[in-house]
């Protein structure tokens, strides 16, 4: 068959989005980071915003995503994306404006500002990307981190006694007031890519509804710091990471 003939329109299947730049990927092999992006940019095409909306991220793995999607960027300082993005969305209310953020970032340094901007209800979309370590910058361990796993700075499996216990963080922020979407998800598998697509979709609808903040969990992995195969990894957190943060809407109003 004439090649021409088989790059026809009509026998598309896929097509990249439009929303994604042509750029390779720096992320490692099995992170999820770069599925997330690829949702992310596929809900921008889909609603047509692509100039419309500003995506901000602070320090940490997430920092990198200004490289990948052709949107409007700016960059926080560790921890303050939602000080930044309460910011932009007031100045131009008619602009989609979300963060992205680690575990690290977002429920360590960041604590303050992230609990604060919920509970005013500022209407933006928070999407937090929770690996259960600090994935950057040596593998430490995070707020986020299992009791018993094993990172660069809890060697024998993390302590309760010593580290104190993990945060459930979307769990603190469902009983905020300001917030009228909470939810976790996660991109292990194409169900689990549809429902987080869907997640991120309407948080990005509630967000010109006035209805508060939107706030999206992706249990991911990250098999560099894990120190473990991209496959092994998958298994480690469906095993490991679903029965302490367990998927499913949390708050949906």
């Amino acid at each position: 068959m004439d090649i021409n003939e088989i790059i026809k329109p009509e026998n598309k299947v896929y097509g990249k989005s439009p929303v994604l730049k042509d750029a390779v990927m720096h992320y490692c092999p099995g992170c999820s980071h770069g599925t997330v992006h690829k949702i992310i940019a596929e809900v921008i095409e889909e609603m047509g915003i692509q100039d419309k909306t500003i995506g901000i991220s602070p320090v940490g793995c997430s920092v990198f995503a200004y490289n990948y999607l052709n949107i409007d960027w700016q960059q926080a300082a560790h921890g303050r994306a939602p000080a930044l993005a309460t910011a932009t969305k007031r100045l131009m209310p008619d602009k989609y404006v979300f963060t992205y953020q680690g575990d690290g970032d977002l429920a360590s340094i960041g604590t303050a500002e992230i609990m604060h901007a919920c509970n005013r209800g500022e209407n933006i979309v928070v999407i937090f990307i929770n690996n259960a370590i600090y994935g950057m910058t040596g593998g430490q361990m995070a707020p986020t981190t299992l009791l018993g796993q094993v990172t660069a700075t809890t060697p024998y499996g993390r302590d309760a006694k010593l580290n104190g216990y993990p945060l459930k963080i979307t769990e603190l922020i469902a009983q905020l007031e300001g917030t009228c979407y909470v939810t976790r998800q996660s991109v292990q598998s194409t169900a689990a890519v549809r429902r987080t697509k869907r997640a991120i979709r309407k948080a990005f609808e509630n967000s010109m509804m006035d209805k508060g903040t939107s706030f999206i969990e992706v249990v991911s992995t990250c098999n560099s710091g894990w120190k473990t195969s991209p496959v092994a990894a998958n298994t480690w957190m469906e095993e490991n990471m679903f029965p302490f943060y367990p998927l499913g809407d949390m708050k949906d109003r």
